[in-house]
């Protein structure tokens, strides 16, 4: 197994950190109280990983994350994510949650029923909450029936949630991506 490798960045709303192997993005992690509470949260989900300066295709990734604290709109689909070890549920989770568009959202229900059933909306929003990728993998276009926001465990919680929404241009009372389509 290649060694695993992160940085910190700032962001308009705050540090965020990036950490990868040869294979590819395998965590990411939204503003943290500082910088140093986030490279002790690198180190410690990635055992072994050294702090070290960007890639090029990491040095993307890190562009597309500070534009869209910006308020800009970046599709970030591309970006190769390591799954290794991801169980393939979750998996199916993410690629779904990747797919909708900044500024749109689906609820938990909707994503269980794209997988093929809609009582896996609880399984589907514990997967979220266990997210290695935010917001490589937008676990903050996901809302709960009715589109109500709760639960979101990065810090600052439903707040930077809304935040992160609205730099978007999302309104909360646009329909669904999953109703739109």
């Amino acid at each position: 197994m290649t060694s695993t490798k992160f940085c910190v960045f700032d962001t308009a709303i705050g540090a965020c950190a990036i950490a990868w192997r040869d294979n590819g993005i395998v965590g990411a992690s939204l503003p943290g109280r500082n910088a140093q509470v986030l490279r002790s949260r690198m180190t410690e989900r990635h055992a072994g990983a050294v702090e070290v300066e960007a890639t090029a295709e990491i040095a993307a990734a890190i562009g597309a994350i500070r534009g869209t604290f910006r308020g800009e709109k970046w599709d970030m689909s591309s970006f190769d994510l390591d799954m290794q070890g991801i169980p393939e549920f979750n998996r199916r989770v993410y690629e779904i949650a990747r797919r909708i568009p900044a500024g749109a959202t689906l609820t938990y229900g909707e994503i269980a029923s794209l997988l093929g059933d809609v009582r896996l909306s609880r399984a589907v929003g514990q997967v979220l909450g266990e997210n290695p990728f935010p917001p490589l993998v937008p676990c903050h276009r996901v809302l709960s029936a009715e589109g109500r926001m709760h639960g979101f465990s990065a810090t600052g919680g439903v707040a930077l949630k809304l935040r992160m929404l609205q730099l978007e241009g999302w309104e909360r009372e646009q329909l669904s991506f999953f109703e739109a389509t």
